[in-house]
């Protein structure tokens, strides 16, 4: 059998301990990546010689990483991940996206507002092939192999690149019913006499709005009858009439516009949240991640707000 060149034989033995450390023992690792446990173990001798360190302390019931295993961990996923995306970037020589994309979007934006830029990028590089994974949190880029992910909110991940795509226009809306034998609120404050309901992601107890003419501020508190982590969940409910709600623009508009639901406080105004597309750092991307980044961007920065419109169409 020939023996694989030290670099390849490194990138193969620090793929092995990454493995161990993830799935938590190893027979686990040896089970994913179709080895034998004395493959594994000799593998990870390797990397300890090679290394001079103890990577993990094994016992018969458990397994812990070292000081410097712990550090070996991080420092080896990125080296993956820039290994892979290496290969790739080489392999996209001629600028020519392939491969698949993994990609992580938020469920409502992925299921209708983001498959029309998805569509334009599939057509214009039909050698790509994408993994379209639709779930509101953070994913593990390295463990889960996302390549990048859409984000609604603030971001928490300090250590991600992100890149602000736009912002999504908000609007307080309610049912007819909850309105009725009611005046429509003419200040923010009195939106805390109706019946209300929660996207917990976004707000739970409170909704702050600002008066556009004067600039006021108001942090109106709520009891909600209903909290969700689902924006089609949200939209329904209200359209049922039990409750107001803070809801995105693009998903509200037609039911505005059909009578289903009602603007309150037109003149108050909800900050947007940004939209971030984020990914891990490299110092190599490859074709298909730059051209999905172009085309989102493309899509989305509409400094007039239009892109937005989209899902109310």
């Amino acid at each position: 059998m020939p023996t694989p060149s030290p670099a390849a034989d490194r990138i193969e033995l620090m793929q092995t301990f990454v493995h161990i450390v993830e799935a938590g023992s190893l027979s686990a690792a040896a089970l994913q990546m179709g080895a034998t446990q004395p493959t594994v173990s000799r593998r990870l001798q390797a990397l300890e010689r090679s290394l001079g360190v103890r990577l993990l302390r094994r016992s018969t019931h458990a397994m812990k990483l070292t000081e410097d295993g712990e550090r070996c961990y991080e420092r080896a996923r990125e080296l993956i991940a820039d290994w892979h995306a290496f290969e790739a970037d080489l392999r996209g020589v001629g600028d020519e996206p392939e491969g698949t994309l993994r990609v992580v979007a938020p469920h409502a934006l992925g299921q209708l507002l983001l498959v029309g830029p998805l569509a334009d990028y599939l057509r214009a590089y039909p050698r790509v092939a994408v993994e379209w994974l639709l779930n509101d949190r953070r994913p593990d880029f390295i463990a889960e192999g996302v390549d990048c992910a859409i984000q609604v909110g603030e971001l928490t991940d300090t250590m991600a690149v992100a890149i602000k795509l736009s912002e999504v226009p908000r609007v307080v809306v309610a049912a007819p019913s909850v309105l009725a034998g009611r005046a429509p609120p003419a200040h923010a404050s009195a939106l805390a006499e109706l019946p209300w309901l929660a996207l917990r992601t976004f707000y739970r107890s409170e909704v702050v709005l600002t008066h556009r003419p004067t600039g006021e501020i108001a942090r109106v508190p709520i009891r909600p009858r209903m909290s969700t982590d689902s924006l089609y969940a949200l939209q329904s409910a209200a359209r049922m009439g039990l409750g107001a709600c803070v809801g995105s623009a693009w998903l509200v508009n037609e039911d505005i516009a059909a009578g289903r639901l009602v603007q309150l406080v037109p003149q108050w105004h909800v900050a947007p949240l940004p939209v971030y597309l984020i990914y891990p750092p490299s110092r190599f991307q490859p074709a298909r991640l730059r051209r999905f980044i172009e085309t989102m961007r493309l899509a989305l920065a509409d400094p007039a707000g239009r892109a937005w419109e989209a899902g109310a169409s």
